[in-house]
């Protein structure tokens, strides 16, 4: 299944918080995704209040898209298969799956998937979970596992995005006008001068202080503007000394 389709519902139960509305739609947009149903959210305007609008933040037209349903039951219509997030176990109810192990097996069956969240406040009910084929629990810290609604939608879009085969990245080499070594002698001239002008190179008996600088400059392979920059420094250093030197 290729990265262009959209083959999954996300369902948010009982929303309390337009922003999270927002945000969720935001979070979905930003992994390809566009099909958003909320079942029973606590105002119903939501989709429209002014928060909502601002935490989606370009996300607007999946706002417009989104429908709110009166059940669970009608939010899955159409879906192949439901994935409740849950972080508490239940002793009875569908398997629970860490999500990219179970992720990985659902996108080469190019099912109609759907993830659902519960409300910030309570999470799913039994009764919601029950109806789901499997439950979804994101691995956190033992101590602390509470994530925002949000937060959980981002993370669940990511790993199921790269379940069905990802977006690629594109690699941006720069290609920086390497300084010649015609510059590089330059550069060195000008810091000698430098150097020697701060006392920090004695020219009776410069060593081999030069030469080691000159296989710095050709193991880092400097940039013309780097050259530029560095005679920069050298000119500063003789500016300051002369400065120094004066009555």
């Amino acid at each position: 299944m290729s990265a262009g389709q959209d083959v999954t519902r996300f369902v948010l139960i009982q929303t309390s918080h337009p922003g999270n509305v927002g945000a969720a739609a935001r979070a979905m947009k930003v992994m390809g995704f566009s099909d958003l149903v909320l079942v029973r959210p606590r105002f119903a305007d939501v989709l429209s209040q002014e928060e909502t609008v601002a935490m989606a933040s370009g996300a607007a037209d999946i706002l417009v898209r989104a429908r709110i349903v009166d059940t669970l039951a009608e939010a899955l219509e159409g879906v192949h298969f439901a994935c409740a997030t849950a972080m508490t176990p239940r002793d009875f109810g569908p398997p629970t799956y860490e999500p990219r192990s179970l992720f990985g097996e659902l996108a080469r069956e190019a099912k109609r998937v759907a993830l659902v969240f519960g409300s910030e406040r309570y999470g799913m009910a039994n009764e919601d979970v029950y109806r789901c084929h499997a439950v979804l629990s994101i691995p956190t810290h033992p101590d602390y596992g509470s994530l925002n609604l949000a937060q959980a939608v981002q993370l669940l879009a990511y790993d199921w995005r790269q379940a069905l085969g990802g977006f690629g990245v594109e690699a941006r080499t720069p290609d920086p006008q390497l300084a010649d070594v015609r510059a590089v002698q330059g550069l060195l001239a000008h810091l000698q001068e430098g150097l020697e002008a701060i006392g920090y190179l004695d020219p009776a008996a410069p060593k081999k202080l030069m030469p080691r600088l000159n296989q710095l400059f050709n193991r880092a392979e400097l940039t013309a503007e780097e050259v530029h920059i560095l005679r920069g420094v050298a000119r500063a250093m003789a500016k300051a000394a002369g400065r120094a030197a004066a009555p």
